[in-house]
């Protein structure tokens, strides 16, 4: 492959950064001359003096070229950049005392230049590419078309995101000021940019300064922050963008492409669980893995985590082919559907899921398989009763029948003091799980959480759709609350259940606040900047008014992680199940007022 051309200009500007070098060090030497001897020494010291710059010159090409310093290794004035220069400055002093040692021309040479002449010289070499960056800087120019802005944040953040806009003019924001809440930082100035003030005086500072975006660059941001400043920016008619934490932001290197729309996630968002990696590698890599719903939200989001962690093999199951054409396409960049890896079942059919196990033989099961709608289970308890008791005996018999090391059943918090069938047939399959666990090898656990934002179905997608027809949001009531986190974190959670719960228990994770319905509805309408009206329709059918993530006879201990409750339910057995099925009046022995006993 040919090598490409150096351009003109790049060649020119290593050629002056080179004679900036050479002639810093010559000036550093004059300087210490003039000031240490005022230019009064005798022919021989002159001329070591003139060897001296000489070989400076010649020793700091030789160094820098080495380096990389004239090769495009470092941003012009860049932190790596001075490290590199300071390296190459300490190289040439030492080849310059060494020389001293050994060259007669060196005899006269006064000893203290030595030490005084490198550090002046390294001086020099660093201002003139301090000064050339800010000069560049300033030179730039914004797009025309540049929207003015306000970044939120002097710190780290708000320093690296004002530095990219700065340099790049096609960047879509000028920014025209800087808000912090630090008084110390009244007087700061960040690349020609001053700090105007603090909160209060952002609204009337953006104004002032036909300001139209406010970015928030604050990387220890509180969802309370987040919630207040989103507030007074969009109450003031202004668009409010969002950096994401650098801990979130690949490599921590913070890019123009990571400011982004606020989400209802950053609004509702907590503290994100901090994962065991190493445990979870233990009992993933080079694993069979089996999940069960792998083309839901939470079940693909699932398959992704786990493929990260390199299994032998990735089973993914479904009853739907086009959820598993989505999943696929992520993880593996195609979706041909035409490997035993995917496969297409019904977790209620157990006669298809033997074959599979039969086949594959997994070691660790997550099974998200569900109906999770709770108006339609009402409507259908029977077909809640298949898919969530039935079919999760079925996953869990085989798992216990073909020696499965881990199983995750995936629960929800309507588990705790159910009141709906979709609460009460999941509570069923915590107790059948945890029946399992204390009779199988292996460990058979449940994980517990509450409503996901995003999910396909969930209340975030059917809001943002009804906001897109024009309106109304339909919320049940205006004192409802619920529990929120996001897929990601649900996953996770999911995946460290395996690596830290015991046997026969359901894991609970701290949610923090519960959140109201109707908050996050009015939060979603002001960032649509439409008049959308909000309808109350009522309390549905068993539906909590407020959810809970324990039961009555639930005592949490959090044992091995600080966001994790372990708790445990009592367990039944696979005979003792039946008597609860909606079918059951059909049978004489079972009296009728049982039926529906557990489910209505």
């Amino acid at each position: 492959m040919p090598m490409q051309a150096v351009p003109m200009h790049t060649v020119t500007r290593r050629l002056v950064m080179i004679l900036w070098d050479c002639g810093s060090w010559l000036a550093a030497t004059a300087m210490i001359v003039g000031t240490r001897y005022e230019f009064y020494l005798t022919d021989p010291q002159w001329t070591s003096i003139y060897l001296y710059g000489a070989a400076a010159c010649a020793l700091q090409v030789v160094s820098g070229t080495a380096l990389k310093l004239y090769r495009g290794r470092y941003r012009v004035g860049a932190f790596d950049e001075a490290i590199g220069l300071a390296a190459s400055t300490l190289w040439v002093a030492i080849l310059l005392g060494l020389g001293m040692l050994v060259v007669r021309g060196f005899d006269a040479f006064p000893r203290g230049l030595a030490l005084l002449v490198p550090p002046m010289a390294l001086l020099f070499m660093a201002a003139g590419r301090w000064l050339y960056r800010a000069w560049n800087v300033r030179a730039r120019h914004s797009s025309p078309d540049a929207e003015n802005a306000l970044i939120y944040g002097a710190g780290d953040a708000g320093y690296q995101l004002l530095r990219l806009i700065k340099v790049d003019s096609s960047s879509p924001y000028r920014v025209v000021g800087l808000i912090d809440d630090d008084k110390r930082k009244r007087n700061l100035t960040l690349l020609g940019v001053p700090v105007l003030g603090g909160r209060k005086k952002l609204v009337k500072i953006a104004h002032d300064n036909d300001v139209t975006t406010v970015i928030l660059a604050i990387s220890s941001a509180s969802t309370e922050m987040v919630r207040d400043i989103a507030d007074l920016v969009e109450q003031g008619g202004m668009r409010f963008l969002l950096l994401p934490p650098v801990a979130q932001i690949l490599g921590g290197r913070v890019k123009l492409s990571d400011v982004r729309e606020i989400d209802i996630a950053d609004i509702l968002g907590r503290r994100q669980v901090e994962t065991d990696i190493e445990s979870i590698a233990d009992y993933l890599t080079g694993k069979r893995v089996l999940v069960t719903g792998a083309g839901g939200s939470i079940g693909s989001e699932l398959a992704r985590q786990v493929h990260k962690f390199g299994p032998s093999e990735l089973i993914l199951l479904d009853r739907d082919e086009s959820a598993l054409h989505g999943v696929q396409l992520s993880i593996y960049g195609k979706g041909l559907l035409d490997t035993p890896d995917m496969v297409l079942a019904d977790i209620r059919d157990r006669e298809a899921l033997r074959p599979i196990f039969e086949r594959h033989r997994p070691e660790v099961v997550f099974h998200a398989a569900a109906l999770k709608h709770l108006p339609m289970l009402e409507q259908y308890p029977e077909e809640g009763w298949k898919t969530n008791v039935l079919g999760t005996l079925n996953v869990l018999e085989l798992a216990a029948e073909y020696g499965v090391r881990q199983f995750v059943n995936i629960s929800t918090d309507k588990a705790a003091n159910p009141t709906s069938v979709l609460g009460k047939t999941k509570r069923i399959a915590e107790q059948l799980t945890a029946w399992h666990g204390r009779r199988c090898e292996g460990t058979y656990l449940s994980v517990r959480f509450g409503n996901v934002l995003g999910s396909r179905g969930s209340m975030l997608h059917t809001f943002r759709q009804q906001i897109n027809m024009g309106g109304p949001i339909t919320v049940t009531h205006p004192e409802i609350t619920r529990y929120f986190m996001t897929i990601p974190e649900a996953s996770e959670l999911v995946i460290q259940a395996a690596a830290i719960g015991r046997d026969a228990e359901v894991l609970v994770l701290d949610m923090g606040e519960p959140v109201k319905i109707l908050d996050v509805a009015k939060r979603l309408i002001t960032h649509s900047g439409k008049d959308i009206e909000i309808v109350f329709t009522g309390l549905r059918p068993n539906e909590k008014m407020h959810e809970e993530l324990f039961s009555v006879d639930e005592d949490g201990t959090r044992p091995f992680h600080p966001l994790i409750s372990h708790v445990t339910v009592s367990p039944v057995a696979p005979d003792q199940i039946y008597h609860l099925a909606p079918h059951a009046a059909a049978d004489s022995s079972t009296p009728p007022e049982r039926a529906f006993d557990g489910f209505r």
